[in-house]
């Protein structure tokens, strides 16, 4: 469940960082989950699902067993540059992150606790200057650098980056 939440959480982070972008301001921490003068969200699925759509009705099926999972999501303002100047620059992209971080060990919650840092590396994905083995492509121009968590008790990584930190390579 939590693989498929990965790509609407960085689309939530994209879009609404590009809004504020664009709007000319930041927008002060409300009750949407978002801070973003600390490039920051923290909130359930729920929350979360309703600030990226909120005349979507399908939340509850769409997240199933995660809608009451916390979910905090951090960002870089590399990654507000990149969403505001087309995904495809170095110049405006190169060491933009994400961290998103699922909490479903809180009462109501799925159990499971999953945690991705995302990177930018460009258009050529795996063939990119900035990419680091082990990691796995994401909407073209990003790389999940660490996809892991434990679900059931069982602990997983579908992605580990060597290196798999934030500035790993030539300047990320």
């Amino acid at each position: 469940m939590k693989r498929k939440l990965l790509s609407g959480a960085i689309a939530a982070v994209a879009l609404l960082a590009t809004v504020s972008l664009i709007a000319g301001s930041a927008i002060a921490a409300g009750p949407s989950g978002y801070n973003y003068n600390a490039n920051l969200f923290v909130g359930t699925g729920a929350l979360w699902c309703t600030q990226t759509d909120p005349t979507w009705t399908g939340c509850d099926a769409y997240l199933g067993a995660s809608v009451n999972d916390i979910l905090t999501m951090k960002w870089n303002a590399q990654w507000n540059n990149c969403n505001a100047n087309g995904y495809d620059s170095a110049t405006y992209c190169l060491g933009a992150w994400v961290s998103n971080d699922w909490n479903g060990a809180v009462p109501g919650g799925d159990g499971g606790v999953w945690h991705y840092k995302i990177i930018w590396v460009g258009s050529a994905a795996e063939s990119s200057p900035y990419w680091l083995p082990g990691g796995y492509t994401i909407w073209n121009n990003y790389e999940v650098v660490m996809d892991q968590g434990t679900s059931g008790g069982v602990h997983t990584f579908f992605a580990l980056a060597t290196p798999n930190g934030y500035g790993a390579v030539n300047g990320q």
